[in-house]
């Protein structure tokens, strides 16, 4: 069977956990989106792996693990990834393949992606600063993209560099009024990037027809939300990719057709980070407690994270858009000690109700959630293992989350640990 994995909101929603326990079932792990900005994090027993580009996968040992096409690869955060897995006893070693098409980010898109934030001062979208969008937008432009094939030629790898960092110097002198950066240093951390990630460029694409051609159970997954997709989500303030579930196709040249199952991740209230649209956000007591109960803080910045209820429009049209079989609802522990909970069932528009997310920015800037609202509960759930045992009002939360968004709610999260799921 395969399955592709992916957010319903705007990222940080508990994707990596559940990849994680996945992963026990299947034999291939596919990252196939997004870049070094993503943080997805995996908790065995009392260790913590805080991974950006590696798949989550990577913490079980024998899973092969497949960084795709659409992905842009930041080597300096990768080699430190598997290097830390290294000291912690988990090798790599004939089971990590990365895409020879996949693109990389070096030091001038980080340089770009922050110089771009200060101009826009006020204004400024609130990337991670990791080079995402520049390395994209290289992709997109073509003449100075650099791909991980290339670093198999260190001599034509090397002149692409000095052609693309000249022609970035000139830029970023005549808009930022920016000192120029030195190719021969790009050129030498290349020199040392590809002794250690040589060995493991290949072409995914082939690889995972064969894999499906042999029958091997495959998990994709995503990196952020679906509400930060570049086509489908909340434009401006989103990502520099398709990370919804539409995504994968694109990503890993893999048909949709050939997946069993998608499976969207929620949390049982909503957060995201940065500026942009959020209906449903507690600027308030609320949404204080709930971000230091859930530690709801970047894994890959460390900004606080922006919290509020859960927002039934947001899920029910990232379902609708992603083709969305079932849906894994993390977090629920977060919301115990709340007197009430609330859902947002819709939105009031101008004097309209609407229950489909709207398009136009200006149309979500002016959302007003209408809440339907529920009573919480006071007791500790992270030891609960069988849905009937959960407190009366906790079920009745999840089954009504499970009605609004219309589709069922297959596992439940109630803890940061492996062990910490009910499955339904």
């Amino acid at each position: 069977m395969n399955c592709c994995v992916v957010g319903l909101q705007w990222g940080d929603e508990g994707k990596g956990k559940v990849v994680d326990i996945l992963a026990e079932h299947s034999d291939i792990v596919v990252r196939y989106g997004g870049g070094a900005n993503a943080g997805h994090t995996v908790i065995v027993d009392d260790t913590r792996f805080a991974l950006h580009l590696l798949p989550s996968g990577a913490v079980r040992p024998g899973k092969i693990c497949v960084i795709a096409n659409a992905v842009v690869v930041d080597p300096e955060v990768l080699i430190g990834e598997m290097d830390g897995l290294a000291a912690k006893g988990i090798d790599l070693a004939g089971r990590l393949f990365i895409s020879e098409n996949a693109h990389v980010v070096l030091d001038y898109h980080k340089l770009e992606d922050r110089l771009r934030e200060q101009a826009l001062g006020k204004d400024k979208i609130g990337t991670t600063a990791r080079g995402i969008g520049p390395c994209y937008a290289d992709k997109v432009a073509r003449s100075h993209a650099i791909r991980m094939a290339e670093f198999r030629d260190l001599d034509v790898l090397c002149d692409k560099v000095r052609r693309a960092v000249d022609y970035k110097n000139k830029v970023f002198a005549a808009v930022y009024a920016a000192e120029p950066i030195d190719p021969a240093a790009i050129c030498e951390k290349c020199r040392a990037y590809a002794g250690k990630l040589t060995g493991y460029i290949t072409n995914t694409t082939e690889l995972l027809h064969k894999a499906i051609a042999d029958a091997r159970n495959i998990l994709f997954e995503g990196a952020q939300g679906t509400m930060l997709d570049l086509d489908h989500g909340t434009f401006p303030f989103v990502t520099s990719s398709n990370s919804s579930a539409l995504g994968m196709s694109a990503g890993c040249g893999v048909p949709a057709k050939l997946v069993d199952r998608f499976i969207g991740v929620v949390k049982a209230y909503t957060t995201r980070v940065g500026a942009g649209p959020f209906p449903a956000e507690q600027d308030n007591e609320t949404g204080r407690y709930i971000r230091e109960r859930g530690h709801e803080y970047g894994t890959t910045t460390g900004r606080p994270r922006r919290c509020g209820w859960f927002d039934a429009v947001v899920v029910s049209y990232a379902v609708t858009v992603g083709g969305i079989d079932e849906v894994a609802l993390m977090h629920l522990d977060t919301l115990a000690g709340l007197d009430e909970v609330r859902i947002c069932k819709a939105y009031e528009i101008d004097g309209r109700q609407v229950t489909f997310f709207p398009a136009d920015a200006s149309q979500q800037s002016r959302a007003r959630c209408v809440y339907e609202t529920l009573p919480g509960w006071t007791e500790d759930l992270r030891d609960v293992g069988d849905f009937n045992d959960l407190p009366a009002n906790a079920r009745d939360y999840v089954c009504r989350v499970q009605e609004l968004v219309g589709k069922p709610v297959t596992m439940v999260g109630v803890g940061p640990k492996r062990s910490q799921v009910i499955f339904r």
